[in-house]
């Protein structure tokens, strides 16, 4: 009797294949931030030694450059391959947000410019809004997990606004932007920042209230 193959392609990895190609990308960008960071505090403290390297500044740059495209790099393969996993889940949230903090915290500690500081990192507050923010964010789904046993998130126009000027901030410091004043980049990113920080929040009181958690008794 001869042998049948299946009539259905098969695909290059199951749903629930644990290293797959969108994750080694997702690690790979993981693995990058570290790399950034060292190169952006070593171009900050050559500033300092009045001895800017240039190549430090273009490799930080560079490196963040690779890393954020990659973002949607690792997105598109586990589409089209059908490589969707739990790990990725955990994974990507992670590698995005720690490039975004690693850029706006190393940015906070170390100057780029070499004219003019205030062009060269961001005011204090800001990182402490940012994270804020995401720390609240982050302890606000554990207590909804706990009461309610599942969590619904719903991404938020104003959030993903958020995360576009917090970019573009960071990418007006290592480019030594000065179309307009560096504060007023960050003070954009800060007020949206804030705003999705309480759309969140208030869309986490409401899933209680459905739930009849935050009802007085």
């Amino acid at each position: 009797m001869a042998l049948q193959l299946p009539r259905q392609p098969l695909t290059f990895c199951r749903q629930s294949a644990f290293m797959t190609t969108a994750n080694k990308i997702t690690l790979v960008r993981i693995l990058m931030i570290p790399a950034f960071v060292t190169m952006a505090i070593y171009y900050g403290q050559s500033i300092e030694r009045g001895a800017p390297l240039e190549w430090q500044r273009l490799v930080a740059i560079l490196i963040f450059l690779v890393a954020s495209i990659s973002d949607g790099l690792d997105g598109y393969v586990a589409r089209r391959y059908n490589q969707r996993s739990s790990l990725g889940v955990i994974l990507d949230p992670i590698a995005d947000k720690g490039l975004l903090l690693s850029g706006i915290i190393t940015l906070s500690i170390s100057n780029w410019s070499k004219v003019d500081p205030e062009y060269g990192r961001f005011p204090a507050w800001f990182p402490v809004l940012v994270i804020s923010r995401d720390a609240v964010i982050l302890v606000g789904t554990a207590v909804l997990y706990f009461l309610v046993g599942h969590v619904t998130v719903k991404p938020n126009w104003t959030g993903k606004v958020a995360t576009v000027l917090q970019m573009i901030a960071i990418a007006w410091v290592m480019l030594q932007l000065q179309w307009l004043p560096l504060i007023w980049v960050v003070a954009a990113a800060g007020l949206f920042t804030l705003i999705s920080g309480i759309v969140y929040v208030l869309e986490g009181v409401r899933q209680l209230q459905a739930e009849g958690h935050a009802n007085a008794r």
